[in-house]
Order: C-alpha cells, then sequence, then structure tokens
C-alpha cells in the first residue's frame, strides 16, 4: 500500500483545513486507515482512524467535536477535516494503513510521508 497526504498548510487558529490521503497498490487487504500526528520535540500521537468497510470511526478525545474523518472508497482516499484549530494542532500529519484494527494503534504498518499543519495564533 503506497500513501499521500495533502492539504497541509498554515492556518489562523479558529481556521479549518481539510487533509487529504490517496491509497494505491494493495488496499484490498486493509482493515482501515488513521491520521497521527507528530508535534516539535513530542512523541507521535494518534488522531483519528476511519474502518474501510463500515466506515466506523474513532478520534483522539483531543479533537473529538472538531475534526471529522471520512473516506470516499470508490477513490481509495480518506480525508480530516480540521475545524476550530489550535495552535496546538500544530504538527507533521502522517496518514497510515492497518490491515487489523483501526482501535490498535501500533498495528499501522503503511505510512504516508506526512504534511505539515501550521496554526498561529
Amino acid at each position: 500500500v503506497q500513501l499521500q497526504a495533502s492539504g497541509g498548510g498554515l492556518v489562523q487558529a479558529g481556521g479549518s483545513l481539510r487533509l487529504s490521503c490517496a491509497a494505491s497498490g494493495r488496499t484490498f487487504g486493509s482493515a482501515g486507515m488513521g491520521w497521527f500526528r507528530r508535534a516539535p520535540g513530542k512523541e507521535r500521537e494518534f488522531v483519528a482512524a476511519i474502518a474501510w468497510g463500515l466506515g466506523t470511526t474513532y478520534y483522539a478525545d483531543s479533537v473529538k467535536g472538531r475534526f471529522t474523518i471520512s473516506r470516499d472508497s470508490a477513490k481509495n482516499t480518506m480525508y480530516l477535516q480540521m475545524n476550530s484549530l489550535k495552535p496546538e494542532d500544530t504538527a507533521v500529519y502522517y496518514c497510515a494503513a492497518t490491515t487489523f484494527s483501526i482501535y490498535s494503534t501500533r498495528s499501522y504498518g503503511y505510512w504516508g510521508q506526512g504534511t505539515q499543519v501550521t496554526v498561529s495564533s
């Protein structure tokens, strides 16, 4: 599975951005996809995930109510709509795919290249 993330940028606090992640290759074995982020000086953390089949979603508490994950199965593309952005959302955002379970954050074995999101105060 190859993943290509896009859509990052610079936005003011309170603004919105939409990230996209296009999957190609042997995607039929994927159970789901997710977004992770790494802020400067911090560990990578889970953000949100979506099951490829049923569309079940799973969010980190820090983004619940502000971020929405979705997918377009026909296009093999996943999206992350980010609203009410805060400076603490500043990070490199990575998309990833898992063949096991979207709830097992250590099971994501396929990764995209990352896209920078910067939220100014």
